[in-house]
């Protein structure tokens, strides 16, 4: 078995075809995909989180209307980045979007990717510390965050507050039991992935690896899954660890389908390019006849080691052609694989 979910970059434009022409589309149509995912059987609803861009970008208001209007599918993040945010303040967000959805958020952080603007974090008010990096600042900032919404209790009370006070120091609130267990990281290299498991977090891996070992892109991310499956066993968890991959996934059983995904071009294979001057691969795309399908996804290792599979979505195609590309997965591909 096999967890399947979606992730949605939550795009909106005014563009010709486009069926998210504004915010507000994007996020009604956000929590509309949820409610039709889980209908359809599917277990996750993952949102990408992007600043200065037209694109999702305060993921808990959302995650709290999904939780509210959801009873059985994971809603999650993929990811947010830990460089804007103040963490003390997210935990308390975290904390009431947990409550919200009764324990079934699965918040995936990170350091972010490139931006829309050059270091768009000092806007909103981070800047990194002396010989430090915008790295080191996310990790700083998951620091603080995992200790707040474990629980730590650190922050000393006034003698003469306006409500009582629980003896000792006090804590962030609220606090949602489980939360720390179903944080992930975003890694992009195979040292990352060690330093996630390291840090008791549930693995997120995308279809981008920010380092190139000339082998193909699953292949890589396989080796990435067992080196943090490796450090988490010599970690000593005692708890079961979650891996997620993400892909686009489009099984062609329409003309519709095969009109917008039938001629993918060099998307069928991996290819490799360089970010802030790092090279990096980046995952092929499938799209096919299911029977072509299922072949194709059975070799594909990364998939295989993964417990659970994020399929990206076009959100401006609209609610209902993404509730049909979600379904044909379900349908026609995952029973085949063992995945249902």
């Amino acid at each position: 078995m096999k967890k399947i979910g979606f992730l949605s970059f939550g795009h909106w434009s005014a563009g010709a075809g486009s069926q998210v022409r504004s915010a507000s589309d994007a996020l009604l149509q956000s929590v509309e995909l949820a409610v039709a995912a889980e209908e359809l059987g599917a277990d996750g609803a993952y949102f990408r989180v992007h600043h200065f861009a037209r694109q999702l970008a305060s993921p808990f208001p959302l995650l709290a209307a999904i939780g509210a209007r959801t009873s059985t599918i994971e809603i999650g993040t993929g990811v947010v980045d830990m460089r804007y945010e103040n963490p003390l303040y997210m935990a308390e967000d975290a904390g009431a979007a947990d409550l919200l959805a009764g324990g079934r958020l699965q918040l995936g952080i990170s350091r972010g990717s490139p931006e829309q603007v050059i270091d768009g974090y000092k806007y909103f008010g981070y800047v990194p510390a002396e010989d430090s990096t915008d790295a080191d600042m996310a990790r700083e900032h998951t620091a603080v965050f995992l200790q707040a919404v474990d629980g730590a209790r650190f922050a000393q009370p006034n003698p003469r507050p306006m409500f009582p006070n629980p003896p000792g120091p006090l804590g962030i609130e609220p606090q949602s039991p489980g939360l720390r267990d179903r944080v992930w990281w975003g890694a992009g290299t195979r040292d990352t992935a060690e330093w996630t498991a390291q840090q008791g977090m549930n693995l997120m891996s995308s279809t981008l690896l920010t380092e190139d070992t000339g082998v193909p892109f699953h292949q890589l991310q396989a080796e990435q899954i067992q080196r943090f499956r490796d450090a988490w066993t010599e970690a000593g968890h005692e708890r079961e660890p979650r891996v997620s991959v993400s892909r686009s996934i489009f099984a062609l059983v329409t003309d519709q389908d095969r009109a917008f995904f039938g001629m993918r071009g060099r998307e069928d294979q991996d290819q490799v390019g360089v970010i802030d001057n790092v090279t990096a691969r980046f995952g092929r795309s499938y799209a096919a006849e299911p029977d072509e399908l299922i072949e194709q996804l059975r070799a594909d290792e990364a998939i295989a080691a993964a417990d659970t599979l994020l399929l990206t979505v076009p959100n401006q195609l609209g609610v209902e052609y993404n509730a049909h590309v979600i379904e044909s997965i379900l349908t026609h591909v995952a029973p085949e694989l063992g995945w249902r």
